[in-house]
């Protein structure tokens, strides 16, 4: 049986019967939303008349983004205008029935809508409220704006990374936002762990994520290595034929194997150009060496094993169908899977108005003419 026939079996998901207010953009705090649509949650997408933005990142067809799509599957559509009471007021009637609410907004904008976790907190305390920034929500640099490169940069990562790298002596530039997937993660593990401690308080909390120092915890080995000398083991060099290498004073210790890092590697790519890609992996996996040929993502999607756990999904929206990425785990009790469709811009609005409490009246005045909205 592979993956996803397992995962098949699970209709049950962790939070079903969970309702999230999601009210961020782009990258981090869809990520984490998306997650928890995954794996249950009723989520609901606050956005402009406009759309959120990543609505018009390529690649697009028939004016659809997939790469929207990816961030967004399986999450319901509220279009709302933040700026006028009513929308407001709209935000304060559905907080009642929340579990958590998702921002990412510069800190102390939601303070100003009035929206914030002590305004919001008083309607509901049992609400889980996260807020994902690029430095934090209190500090000198609290309110300095932040977008995924600049914390690369902040956080030391490019110029640990860039320690790897002889020869060179600037970062490269990083169209890889691994601060947006990484800090929406450690969101979604700290509301994980909310909801459970709710369990025992009948309290929620508000949860403070900081970008950069989701991107510092991936420099570990550097904050220790800063401290101690650490050797790790050398089996390459008796793969690769030079075990008196692991005696030699430029490669002994791990400072001088980086200030020799270029005659290290020319002493494997010696051996590795003598033997085919695959020869080269057998002989290093014999050895207990970790080692992978150099892939492209779409060989990398190639991969039987990614087949075999059912990692990619089909899903549809306007524009067609295409692929998404489930959650890189599997769970024996519950099911684990992206939504199949992905909703319309304001499809759910009129719905939740009216859950709301207005009159169909009042809903005709609020929405006016430029939705398109399915009957509640």
């Amino acid at each position: 049986m592979t993956e996803r026939q397992n995962a098949a079996d699970n209709s049950t998901k962790s939070f079903q019967g969970l309702r999230v207010l999601d009210f961020s953009t782009t990258i981090a705090g869809p990520h984490c939303t998306r997650m928890l649509a995954d794996m249950g949650a009723e989520v609901i997408k606050i956005e402009s008349a406009e759309g959120e933005t990543m609505r018009t990142r390529p690649p697009l067809r028939s004016q659809c983004s997939t790469v929207f799509g990816q961030l967004n599957i399986g999450k319901n559509s509220l279009v709302l205008d933040l700026k006028s009471p009513a929308g407001i007021e709209v935000v304060r009637r559905l907080i009642a029935g929340t579990d958590v609410l998702v921002e990412n907004f510069r800190p102390g904008v939601m303070r100003r809508l009035k929206l914030d976790y002590g305004s919001l907190q008083q309607l509901n305390p049992k609400l889980i409220y996260c807020s994902i920034s690029g430095y934090g929500q209190t500090g000198p640099s609290a309110e300095l704006p932040a977008y995924a490169p600049v914390i690369h940069a902040a956080s030391g990562y490019e110029m640990a990374h860039l320690a790897y790298q002889p020869g060179r002596s600037r970062p490269d530039y990083c169209g890889i936002y691994h601060a947006d997937v990484l800090t929406g993660v450690y969101a979604f593990g700290a509301i994980s762990a909310a909801l459970y401690q709710r369990h025992g308080t009948q309290r929620g909390q508000h949860i403070d994520v900081s970008m950069l120092e989701s991107m510092l915890s991936l420099t570990l080995n550097e904050l220790q290595w800063s401290q101690f000398e650490v050797k790790p083991t050398q089996s390459m060099m008796k793969v690769i034929g030079h075990p008196e290498w692991v005696s030699d004073p430029r490669f002994a210790a791990y400072a001088d194997r980086r200030d020799h890092w270029a005659d290290l590697m020319d002493g494997v790519e010696a051996w590795s150009c003598a033997v085919t890609t695959k020869q080269c992996l057998v002989a290093l996996n014999a050895e207990g060496v970790p080692s992978s040929a150099y892939r492209t993502v779409a060989q990398a999607l190639d991969d039987p094993q990614i087949a075999h756990r059912g990692a990619l999904t089909e899903v549809e929206d306007g524009g067609g169908t295409f692929k998404v990425l489930n959650l890189p785990f599997r769970m024996s009790g519950a099911g684990v899977s992206a939504a199949k469709r992905m909703a319309t811009l304001g499809e759910h609005t009129i719905a939740y108005l009216r859950e709301t409490g207005l009159s169909e009246d009042e809903i005709a005045a609020f929405t006016g003419k430029r939705l398109v909205a399915a009957p509640g």
